[in-house]
This record gives C-alpha cells, sequence and structure tokens, in this order.
C-alpha cells in the first residue's frame, strides 16, 4: 500500500462528509416542512379600506417580456385609484421606446403610471428600486420582474396580512410559465419548487428566518427604509434586506398557496448567468450578514439554520475537490475490508446524495398529488446537472471570496410561456460567455474515462455512481458551445403583449 494512500482517502472521506453535512440540512428542512406544512397563516384582519399600492416593475433590455408584464399588471383585481404603478428601467436598447409606449397606454386607460429611466445604473436593481422608492406613493411597494406574470387576484390575497403591522414583507411561491418547454426547464422547475415550497415554507413556519425572492412579493415601505434601504454591495440585494430587516425584529410571511408565474431561462447560458449571480450574492451577504446574526439574540436553532442557508454554496467548493479526489481515490484507496468500507461509505452516500432526492421528491408530491411521479425520470438529470454547474458555481463563490466585482448581469427572457417556439435563438440578447465550458468539456472527458476504466475492471457500481458526472459536464458544457455557434439571419422574436384592460 502506497504511503500516500490513507492521506488521498481521509481527504476524500472528509469532502463527503463536508457534503453529507448539507445534505442533512435537507433532510431537516422536509422535516420542519412536514411538521409545520398545515400551519397557513391567515390574516389577522382586513383592511376596512384598501390601500395604495406602488408596483416597481424593475426592467433593463427587457424587449420580449414588457409589454406582457405590463398587461399582466394591468388585469390585476386592484381599484386604479389605489395603485401606482412605475416601470424602473434602465435599458439601453429599444426596450425604452416600448416601456414609453406601453406606459402611455396605461396611462390612456386610466392608471397613474410613471416611466422612470435611468441612464447611470448605478447600483444595478437595488439602485433602481432605491431611486424608485423616493417618490412611491404606495406605504406598501409590490415587486415584479420583467419576466413575471401575476394573477389577477395576487393583491387581493395578499394585501390584508398587512393589517398587522409587524409585518414586513409577503412573499409569494413562484410558478413557471414554460415548465415543459424542455428538459433544462424542467429541472430548473424541480429545483425552483424544492426551494419555494420546501425550504421557504419550512422556515418561516418553523419561526426560521427565510428571505425574500427579488421579485413576486409586497414590502411595506417603512420595513425598508427601517432595514437600511436597499443597498448594493451584494448581487442579491433582495436576500440582504430581508436578513438586515428580520433582524431588526420585522415579521415576514411566505405563502406556498399563493402562486406568480414567471418565465424560467430556456438555454444553458441564461441559467448558468443567472446562477453565479444568485451563487456570488448569497456568499457576499453570508461575509455580510452571518456576523450579525450569531450577534442577535435569535434562538440557537434560527442561527445555526441562517448559517446552513448561506454557506450552502460552499457545497460547489466541496464539489470540486471532489472532482479531484474521485480518481485518486480509485487508485489507492485503503483496503480495510468490506465491512469496513460499507459501514464508512453506505451513511456519507445516503447523507450526501438520497437526500437531494428526498428532497426534491417530497417537493413534487406536495405541489403535484397526482402526477408527481412523472417527474421521477428527471430526477438522475437533476443530479447530473447539479454536478455539472459545479464549475460555473464554485467559480461565483470564490469571486465572492476574494472580493472580486462584477456587474449585475441579466438573464435573457424571450417571452416564452409555452409551445415549442424557436425564434427566440435569433435574439440578440445573449448570456456573457466564458471559457467555463471549455473547463467542464475537460471535465467530462476526465469522468468518461473513469467510468470505463471503472467498467473494464468490472467495478459496476462505481461505474453507475460516478456516471452523473460525465453527464452532467457534457450537457453544460455542450449546451453553451453550442449556442456559440452562428445563427442564421432570422427576424427577432417579438414582444409578447397583452392587452390593457
Amino acid at each position: 500500500m502506497d504511503w500516500t494512500s490513507p492521506i488521498w482517502y481521509a481527504s476524500y472521506i472528509l469532502v463527503l462528509l463536508g457534503l453529507a453535512g448539507y445534505g442533512s440540512h435537507r433532510l431537516m428542512i422536509v422535516f420542519l416542512y412536514l411538521k409545520h406544512a398545515r400551519k397557513r397563516p391567515e390574516p389577522t384582519q382586513r383592511f376596512s379600506e384598501l390601500p395604495l399600492v406602488t408596483v416597481q416593475l424593475p426592467v433593463f433590455n427587457e424587449m420580449h417580456v414588457v409589454d406582457r408584464l405590463l398587461g399582466a399588471v394591468a388585469a390585476l383585481d386592484y381599484p386604479k385609484d389605489k395603485m401606482q404603478i412605475q416601470l424602473l428601467d434602465d435599458s439601453t436598447d429599444e426596450t425604452v421606446d416600448i416601456c414609453a409606449a406601453g406606459i402611455a397606454r396605461l396611462r390612456e386607460a386610466g392608471f397613474d403610471a410613471e416611466h422612470i429611466h435611468r441612464t447611470d445604473r448605478t447600483g444595478f436593481k437595488a439602485g433602481a428600486l432605491e431611486n424608485g422608492t423616493r417618490t412611491a406613493k404606495g406605504d406598501f411597494l409590490l415587486i415584479l420582474d420583467a419576466d413575471f406574470v401575476p394573477n389577477p387576484d395576487m393583491l387581493q390575497q395578499t394585501i390584508h396580512y398587512f393589517a398587522d403591522e409587524r409585518i414586513g414583507m409577503i412573499q409569494t411561491r413562484w410558478g413557471h410559465l414554460n415548465r415543459t418547454y424542455n428538459v433544462l426547464t424542467r429541472i430548473q422547475a424541480m429545483f425552483l419548487d424544492g426551494h419555494l415550497e420546501l425550504e421557504q415554507t419550512a422556515r418561516n413556519r418553523s419561526g426560521r428566518f427565510f428571505t425574500f425572492n427579488g421579485t413576486g412579493g409586497i414590502w411595506r415601505k417603512s420595513c425598508i427604509a427601517d432595514a437600511g434601504g436597499w443597498e448594493h454591495d451584494t448581487l442579491t440585494e433582495d436576500m440582504d434586506l430581508s436578513y438586515r430587516a428580520q433582524l431588526k425584529g420585522w415579521r415576514f410571511i411566505f405563502l406556498n398557496d399563493v402562486e406568480t408565474p414567471a418565465e424560467l431561462p430556456v438555454d444553458m447560458d441564461g441559467f448558468k448567468s443567472q446562477q453565479h449571480r444568485w451563487t456570488k450574492g448569497s456568499i457576499q451577504v453570508c461575509k455580510k450578514v452571518l456576523p450579525a446574526i450569531w450577534r442577535s439574540d435569535a434562538p440557537f436553532a434560527c442561527k445555526m439554520e441562517a448559517t446552513a442557508h448561506l454557506t450552502s454554496n460552499f457545497a460547489y467548493l466541496l464539489l470540486i475537490c471532489l472532482c479531484f479526489l474521485i480518481y485518486p481515490n480509485q487508485q489507492w484507496q485503503p483496503d480495510f475490508g468490506r465491512m469496513t468500507y460499507y459501514i464508512i461509505n453506505v451513511p456519507i452516500f445516503f447523507f450526501s446524495s438520497v437526500s437531494v432526492l428526498v428532497f426534491y421528491v417530497v417537493a413534487q408530491k406536495a405541489l403535484r398529488p397526482g402526477t408527481w411521479w412523472r417527474e421521477l425520470p428527471y430526477l438522475p438529470l437533476l443530479l447530473a446537472l447539479g454536478i455539472g454547474m459545479s464549475i460555473n458555481n464554485a467559480k461565483a463563490v470564490l469571486e465572492a471570496l476574494f472580493n472580486h466585482q462584477t456587474a449585475f448581469v441579466r438573464t435573457p427572457k424571450y417571452g416564452i410561456d409555452g409551445g415549442r417556439r424557436t425564434d427566440w435563438k435569433k435574439s440578440s440578447y445573449k448570456a456573457i460567455k466564458s471559457l467555463t465550458p471549455v473547463i467542464e468539456l475537460a471535465f467530462g472527458f476526465f469522468f468518461l474515462l473513469i467510468v470505463t476504466e471503472a467498467a473494464r475492471k468490472g467495478n459496476w457500481s462505481s461505474a453507475i455512481l460516478l456516471l452523473p458526472f460525465p453527464v452532467g459536464f457534457f450537457y453544460t458544457s455542450l449546451s453553451s458551445l453550442v449556442r456559440m455557434l452562428p445563427t442564421s439571419g432570422a427576424p427577432e422574436p417579438k414582444p409578447v403583449k397583452r392587452r390593457i384592460p
């Protein structure tokens, strides 16, 4: 036995233990969800007269979806004289003209609507919201990103919770307009369902901290001010403000049965861009607010859960370490005997891998009681995609740790809410390209060799367990590389419009 083999093996086990720790946190979320799922919050009282609400719509170069957004806002079941609409436009393309025309139509229809166009994108989305809040007339601010299509009864189902003056924010659950468009949108929907249905519900109803998701929610304006306002030193201003507000004593409510539909990214580059921003922003918030959380008088269980939440993306660094340790471990693993092998590895495998499957199956059963089993074939791809995204997201974690500053990069959206449209591929909106797909491709070939070698030696259990690695890396890399190929000169997709009542 080579003298280095215990070192490789110990490193491999330590990394797996770290991943198993985050897996056990998922199981804890499942437990809290099942324990508290029936505790649906109800308004303590109702407004005798509906309050004025300002609807804030931050957009940046969203020519394909902004008309759809304005039409959905105009269709909200809420008195026109109790609603102000602010289109917070930082665009630099023809979206500006589309926004101006859309606001003009709203005004003609009797809405109090304004188009606030900034030429200086200071603070990006947080800066736009901060700028709009200065002139917001309402005491409550409904925030909707450009790709969201709120249901008409959204405000009626949420506003009365604010009759309790301790409530600072109401978050609704995101729906998915184009869930079944392709394999990627199906898997994304499963990822988000797990977060929104299980995590948000479990945290909120068990008394833990939970966060605004950036859109599809309503804030009390005085809560934002009391928490220090929108700050733009992180890429996830929503998470940052949420923790600051709750540390000030404000209460939040998550309504998992009030759905606000949105469009999912249909291409891998858009998904990577979104995940990079969310991952990097969460680590920035972790560095910023975690010390304050531990200095607060919050219960110990809340502090521990917040720590697991804010550090969860460090799992991508562990996953990258695992990638480099799998081959040495296979070659030089010490022989402790078959029984010892199973005693060590089976519990770790359960908490690091099986826990993920349990988490997402429970989420699908909760949201789709009669059809959840139809999502089961996508679970292996969900695991593979999570592995394939490790390079993209580990890069985001490292950028946050070493204070590498990057701009707020929007996720391209094309107005796809169903059907098999392909004209979006001709759009000028494309995510920023990088060398990441090339690195992912190299990892794919590396793990293909490892899986092939394990199969050649008859070690079929290892080959099957490692198969998600090459599948995941080939999927994320090739999906991005295909988008880099030139496309034929076809017209851009037309903006999606909704009739303004």
